[in-house]
């Protein structure tokens, strides 16, 4: 204990001695410290306010935007700019159209798995599907080839007829979910191209007026340069999500057609075996 005792007294000692040493140095240097700062803070000084108190902000009008595109543009530009909204427009159309029509032939699936192959005949089944189903479509043109074989068609065998039926009638539910996808295909394809014909032209209306001008400015060439870079952004803008929706939309027709050929595969037993009911 006596030795915490004497290093503490030593401790105290030093701080007596070291505090007017430490008072008397730090009195001098501030000083200096801040007649060193004061010529740096000087030049700093608040923005001038407006006579109700607000700073001012200066705005600038753009023009080189779309609406300077649209009101300078030409006819080539305008009519450019008008394709490829158009081509965007049906490209979404087609994709939430067929999003739609691929829903319903999912769900379609899921009536004939819970009613169909419980009724008692084929006949019954058809009953439980609705007029528009495209299930149902397969299912009558199956029942139809078993009650109509006579005649030339008699030289074909029954197997085989029922099966040509059958097939075709899915061959046209895969169609329609086909259509529209050669419309994705080609704006995929063409609307990178159309976005680069409008950036050529908008070079070529920048060289025209560096021509006419005789200097090569910049007040001259970024209204045209501007109106090019545009296009070739639209193009992109209505090429890329035409190619997404044409790949998801070709996937998920996959999908639907293995539910039909399932299904039809199915039916074609029922129909041939001998213990099926029409």
């Amino acid at each position: 204990m006596s030795l915490i005792r004497r290093f503490t007294a030593l401790l105290l000692a030093i701080f007596v001695f070291c505090a007017p040493v430490m008072t008397g140095v730090l009195a001098l240097a501030l000083p200096a410290q801040a007649q060193t700062a004061a010529p740096a803070a000087a030049p700093a000084a608040p923005a001038a306010p407006h006579a109700n108190g607000a700073v001012a902000k200066e705005t600038v009008a753009n023009p080189y935007g779309l609406e300077a595109l649209w009101k300078e543009g030409d006819f080539v530009s305008k009519g450019t700019l008008v394709i490829l909204v158009i081509m965007s427009m049906g490209s979404w159309y087609i994709l939430i159209v067929k999003l739609f029509e691929q829903a319903k032939l999912l769900r379609e699936a899921k009536q004939v798995d819970q009613g169909f192959w419980d009724a008692g005949s084929v006949q019954q089944g058809i009953a439980t599907l609705k007029e528009t189903s495209a299930f149902r479509f397969i299912a009558d043109s199956g029942l139809q080839a078993t009650s109509h074989h006579g005649g030339l068609l008699g030289n074909v065998d029954l197997n085989s007829w029922v099966t040509m039926s059958i097939q075709r009638a899915s061959e046209n539910v895969g169609n329609r979910l086909q259509d529209g996808l050669a419309f994705l295909a080609t704006v995929g394809s063409t609307a990178p191209f159309i976005g680069l014909f409008g950036t050529v032209w908008g070079i070529y209306h920048a060289l025209t007026a560096i021509g006419i001008a005789g200097q090569a400015s910049i007040d001259k060439v970024a209204g045209p340069v501007g109106e090019a870079l545009i296009m070739t952004a639209f193009g992109l803008a209505v090429a890329v999500p035409a190619v997404l929706a044409y790949n998801w939309l070709v996937r998920r027709n996959k999908v639907v057609m293995e539910r039909v050929r399932a299904f039809s595969a199915d039916l074609h037993s029922v129909l041939l075996s001998n213990t099926g009911k029409k």
